[in-house]
């Protein structure tokens, strides 16, 4: 089945309440919809959602180095020579976004093509996954009457709180408020977005200590080299790199130089290709893993899932699945329903993504 054609669809969707952490803030979902178009009229679906204060990707970065550069490259490839398409791709550097988003609509095509689900083409370890949900960045009170309309509606027993702000005890006074409201019912970790230095996030880990914290992520800058090596040596509970670790080598190095103890897996970064080669590196290290969520829609969502039920090792944790959850609407023909605290995969050929064309029609940006 050879790639006859690539598209790069731009799309804008509003969030129903702006999306705020350390790094940045976003109102709107500026993502762009990847198809990548097999013989026999099979199309292949992903999403790409750009995060310039993160990897320096835009909307228009990623539409125009996927139609200029990568389009031309792998057209006339067959679907299954994947380590060709990659290696073809690699010669560009950067641009973790877009290269992501090929490789999941390719996998999708290969799906369809085979006719069997994704999921069980990677591995197959289960349908569903438990779902954490990203709260924080305001008052106390909101936060945990946020936590619990979330907690009450859809079963989330999992909640990741963004922090880095300055005081830190605004920060640390939110993670309270929840632990008291909720007690131990729930699972509470945190994500500094490289927010604090490494004196104030052992300063923060150091008044949550009684917290029963899960994890903490990317506290304070990775090439902050010595302060980080610092910080993961003296913190009692996992450390994981995300946004710092967005190729394997860079995961390698974080866990070999002691910049951090577990890693971040999101297919929006790293596709399935690349996510799994960070995955067996961590089993092979012992090192735990969990689905992350790059603030995707529900097609980058599907994704996740995906990837995250297909393997033990990630689908033991709760996977950040809901932060669709915050967009006033999307382009799935079937919306995602987190039910019981968790999502199911799909049945379906490839990744399971049907878009509503009706509603690609009335958000893309293009025309």
């Amino acid at each position: 089945m050879k790639i006859t054609k690539v598209e790069a669809i731009p799309f804008s969707i509003p969030y129903t309440r702006p999306l705020a952490f350390a790094s940045g803030e976003v109102h709107v979902a500026e993502h762009v919809l990847v198809r990548v178009h097999g013989e026999d009229g099979v199309v292949g679906h992903a999403e790409a959602p750009p995060r310039p204060f993160t990897y320096g990707e835009t909307q228009g970065g990623i539409r125009a180095v996927i139609d200029t550069i990568f389009a031309p490259q792998i057209v006339g490839l067959d679907v299954l020579d994947r380590e060709k398409i990659h290696a073809r791709l690699d010669r560009t550097v950067g641009n973790p976004c877009a290269k992501g988003a090929l490789d999941i609509a390719i996998w999708d095509v290969v799906g369809k093509v085979l006719g069997r689900p994704v999921t069980s083409l990677l591995g197959g370890y289960t349908d569903r996954m438990r779902v954490s949900h990203m709260v924080g960045f305001d008052d106390p009170d909101r936060t945990v009457a946020l936590a619990q309309r979330i907690h009450e509606t859809y079963g989330i027993t999992t909640f990741k709180i963004k922090v880095g702000r300055r005081p830190i005890a605004r920060d640390v006074a939110v993670c309270r408020a929840l632990r008291a409201h909720f007690g131990d019912a729930v699972d509470l970790y945190i994500d500094g977005n490289r927010g604090w230095s490494a004196a104030e996030a052992a300063r923060a880990l150091r008044a949550m200590d009684d917290l029963d914290l899960l994890m903490a992520e990317e506290l304070n800058p990775a090439d902050d080299v010595l302060g980080r090596r610092w910080l993961v040596g003296r913190t009692a509970i996992p450390f994981f790199a995300d946004e710092s670790v967005s190729r394997p080598a860079e995961a390698a190095r974080a866990l070999l130089d002691g910049s951090a103890t577990a890693i971040s897996i999101k297919t929006a970064r790293t596709g399935f290709t690349g996510s799994q080669r960070v995955l067996f590196l961590c089993e092979a290290l012992g090192v735990d893993t969990y689905i992350g969520n790059q603030i995707d829609g529900q097609v980058g969502t599907m994704a996740s899932l995906v990837f995250g039920a297909a393997y033990k090792g990630t689908a033991e944790r709760a996977g950040e699945l809901s932060n669709f959850l915050d967009m006033s609407d999307d382009l799935l023909a079937e919306p995602l329903r987190i039910e019981g605290g968790e999502l199911r995969v799909r049945d379906l050929p490839g990744t399971g993504v049907v878009i509503d064309e009706d509603k690609l029609s009335r958000y893309r940006t293009d025309r």
